[in-house]
């Protein structure tokens, strides 16, 4: 046995537990030397990177495209709000005293589509005594309908008979010159015409310079 072992073993196993701490002391000699061990092993080991899976998360390029999607890849609602004020943008630019425009509209619909029906009304009448001898009398209506197709090309297609526009919330226009009454009427007055929306639902204030 080395002699720094017993040195050690001789300071620590004096009393009656001496032995006790003297074995303890061997495990945990043991124990630190093979730790030590598998260091040394792994030091040697050559490193390899491990390939992110397809199940990680989202990294900050896709995260970003996802964020900053086109109008073709959202909603129906977004799409709609996004025509329409790429359109109000165009044709409010374009008013005398006008410069800058920016446009912000919500929609509380989208484009509704109604079809063409066969209606089918039917009516029946019930008379019916009571026990005290009156007579009640019961009429019912129902209403039907199906759909009405025509054929283009070997196809069923519906017949539309009305598109109702989408029901604008409100609109928030913010424009340069928006500051002079004048082109603050005139740019309420396109908008109110152009989308048949009310003026109540048009806030018009002026930019920054």
């Amino acid at each position: 046995m080395a002699k720094w072992l017993e040195s050690l073993e001789s300071a620590v196993g004096g009393g009656p537990s001496g032995p006790k701490r003297v074995k303890t002391l061997r495990i945990l000699l043991i124990v630190g030397g093979i730790g030590a061990a598998l260091m040394l092993i792994n030091s040697f080991l050559p490193y390899k990177d491990v390939e992110s899976s397809a199940q990680d998360p989202i990294s900050p390029p896709a995260a970003e495209e996802a964020w900053n999607q086109s109008p073709a890849s959202s909603s129906p609602f977004q799409q709609i709000e996004h025509a329409l004020e790429t359109k109000l943008e165009d044709i409010l630019g374009k008013i005398v005293g006008v410069g800058t425009v920016d446009v912000l509209v919500t929609i509380d619909s989208t484009e509704e589509i109604v079809l063409g029906r066969n209606s089918q009304e039917s009516q029946s009448n019930t008379d019916e005594n009571d026990k005290n001898g009156g007579t009640r009398h019961i009429s019912s209506i129902t209403r039907d309908g199906q759909v009405v197709l025509y054929e283009v090309s070997g196809d069923q297609k519906p017949i539309v008979t009305k598109t109702i526009n989408p029901k604008i919330r409100g609109i928030l226009i913010v424009a340069q010159g928006a500051e002079n009454a004048t082109v603050r009427r005139l740019i309420i007055s396109a908008v109110e015409k152009g989308v048949s929306v009310g003026v109540n639902r048009i806030e018009v204030v002026p930019s920054k310079r």
